[in-house]
């Protein structure tokens, strides 16, 4: 495949490393270590349905997607969500092990009421992934370019937060080292995206649509996780 223009590609992946979806108040406290317990515990119940719900939202773009190269890779991330053919090593697993260390139940979870900022962001995918077809590549590389610092701030945050809280010493964080390590076969996965429309200045538009879009929503699912933002729900 064409390796699409390497100026817009430098600009787009600057513009979503630098977003506040990884850049705001919320997540840069919790990267220190500065969040509440209920905050932790919080952050811990939303993110277990973005983990939960994504191989399903990861199938909508699949089965959207015309360029076979393009699906090839997105088949690769999705085989790898579900386990690589072992369905014991499914990633939702592991994220039910942090949660049982954490005392919560996975099962009491998946039918409980979402913070509207997590549904936003989650139906958010789910529209772009199955709109247009250059708004939904550019979410997708969006999301998998974001990731990186997102593990890295959340790592960070966990690490400091447990030596305050060394009741939670035993928390099983393996998710999330796990996924640390995939993320950048992740973003080689999605550094060709556009191929042999890189230099259609409608598609390029598209693109950056829906990576400023998806980001939006993802800042918005980040600051929605906060004391302040759930004192009158």
């Amino acid at each position: 495949m064409m390796k699409e223009d390497n100026s817009f590609y430098k600009e787009t992946y600057n513009f979503v490393k630098k977003h506040s979806a990884t850049n705001n108040a919320f997540i840069d406290r919790f990267a220190r270590g500065d969040i509440s317990r209920d905050e932790f515990m919080r952050f811990s119940r939303e993110f277990y349905h973005f983990t939960r719900e994504w191989p399903s939202i990861l199938s909508v773009l699949l089965v959207n997607t015309p360029d076979e190269d393009d699906a090839a890779n997105l088949t690769t991330i999705l085989v790898s969500e579900l386990g690589d053919d072992n369905p014991r090593k499914r990633h939702e697993l592991l994220y039910r092990s942090y949660l049982r260390s954490l005392k919560m139940e996975p099962m009491d979870l998946v039918g409980s009421r979402q913070l509207p900022s997590t549904k936003a962001w989650l139906d958010g995918m789910r529209n772009y992934f199955a709109g247009d077809h250059f708004q939904a590549l550019g979410a997708e590389f969006g999301l998998e370019n974001m990731a990186i610092p997102m593990w890295d701030k959340i790592l960070s945050g966990m690490k400091i937060w447990v030596q305050k809280h060394p009741e939670y010493s035993g928390m099983d964080i393996k998710y999330f080292t796990f996924h640390r390590e995939l993320e950048e076969h992740h973003e080689e996965a999605m550094e060709n995206v556009l191929g042999q429309h890189a230099d259609d200045p409608v598609a390029r538009k598209k693109f950056m649509e829906g990576a400023r879009g998806i980001l939006d929503l993802e800042e918005k699912f980040w600051l929605g996780l906060s004391d302040s933002a759930n004192r009158n729900i």
